[in-house]
């Protein structure tokens, strides 16, 4: 499967999924390097398609990704989006994550973050990589994998 045919198969793919909850919308895809990007507008059901945390629509995008993977599509990493709700929750993410480099700054102190999964920690470690008096790295292991941020000695 090529790169068009993927990406119109994971958008087809989306809309039947939607479709078995009583959704009939049309999803936005593209692609950007190597990941299809899809968009489903806010809707009526765009609390339950998102699910707590956004559990839901992570179980709707590793369904899409392991489809992909098993049609041996050319791209088969795959970010989907509800409502907007990761690019908000991202946009919080990347704020906490300056407060937080900012206290660590002030008071010298390391700091562990919660757990979070891979998506979060790529957006802390990214966010305070502009910050040179600070390293920041993953521990843990599985679900319990956390950022600790550190002041670097000077």
């Amino acid at each position: 499967m090529n790169r068009e045919e993927s990406i119109n198969f994971a958008k087809k793919y989306t809309e039947d999924i939607l479709s078995f909850f009583g959704l009939n919308t049309d999803v936005y895809a593209t692609a950007e390097e190597d990941v299809i990007e899809l968009s489903v507008p806010n809707t009526y059901l765009s609390n339950l398609l998102i699910g707590r945390n956004g559990d839901t629509l992570r179980s709707i995008q590793f369904l899409l990704r392991s489809t992909l993977i098993q049609k041996n599509a050319e791209i088969n990493r795959v970010n989907l989006d509800i409502a907007d709700y990761k690019r908000r929750h991202n946009d919080q993410i990347a704020a906490r994550a300056e407060q937080w480099a900012k206290e660590v700054i002030e008071t010298g102190e390391e700091m562990s973050l919660r757990p979070m999964n891979p998506a979060e920690r790529r957006i802390v470690h990214k966010v305070l990589g502009d910050f040179s008096q600070l390293s920041t790295e993953s521990e843990g292991e599985g679900r319990e994998r956390h950022i600790v941020i550190r002041k670097i000695a000077e």
